[in-house]
């Protein structure tokens, strides 16, 4: 009788070792599991940030770039009345560089910073327009002070405010004063409804339609 209660006792001790075992083996699957998934969440979770990051840096890189090429490149070439080129850059809205060029040097520039931009160039005057367009011609100047007839029925009142300093008041039809310009040690010019303006620092003013 006490073999045969010893014999039920290994079997039972055994088969409780075989069900903890069992549910060992279910709790490591379990925990593989959620590993394995907590992982892979993880793991799309970088590539999207890594993709994210790396758009962003592409952004960025193409504005450089972009930027880089109109500040490096002439939008366009033309010719000038003196057979002089005028190259045109477009550095933004209403924002354009120009380089006077003969024989590969630059002869002058001129820029538009939030108003139209004027050259006198040994008598051939240049404007440079806020949209972009350049427009050359030769001669026409009127030494200032003094009070001037401009091309498209337009009047210049040129008055001296200083060294190389220069206002000029452009008078319409009905004798208002419909725009001014300044030359403060540099030339500016103006883009008067299709008439064209230069006002030297030295006072000479002239006009072209």
């Amino acid at each position: 009788m006490t073999t045969r209660r010893a014999r039920r006792t290994v079997r039972s001790a055994a088969l409780v070792a075989v069900a903890a075992a069992a549910v060992l083996s279910l709790t490591a699957c379990q925990s593989g599991g959620n590993g394995a998934a907590a992982g892979s969440e993880k793991a799309r979770a970088g590539v999207g940030a890594r993709t994210v990051t790396s758009a962003a840096y592409r952004t960025t890189a193409e504005t450089a770039e972009t930027a880089q090429a109109k500040a490096g490149y002439p939008v366009r070439t033309q010719t000038l009345v003196d057979g002089s080129k005028a190259e045109i850059y477009e550095l933004g809205d209403q924002h354009y560089r120009v380089k006077i060029v003969s024989r590969g040097s630059v002869l002058a520039t001129l820029e538009t910073k939030g108003a139209d931009a004027g050259l006198d160039a040994n008598d051939m005057f240049v404007v440079l327009t806020l949209g972009g367009e350049v427009h050359s011609w030769m001669g026409g100047g009127h030494t200032g002070p003094g009070t001037f007839k401009l091309a498209g029925g337009w009047t210049a009142k040129v008055t001296k405010t200083g060294e190389l300093r220069y206002r000029a008041q452009i008078i319409g039809h009905d004798g208002s004063v419909d725009a001014t310009i300044e030359a403060n040690q540099h030339d500016v010019g103006l883009d008067a409804n299709g008439v064209y303006i230069v006002l030297s620092a030295g006072g000479v003013i002239s006009s072209h339609a």
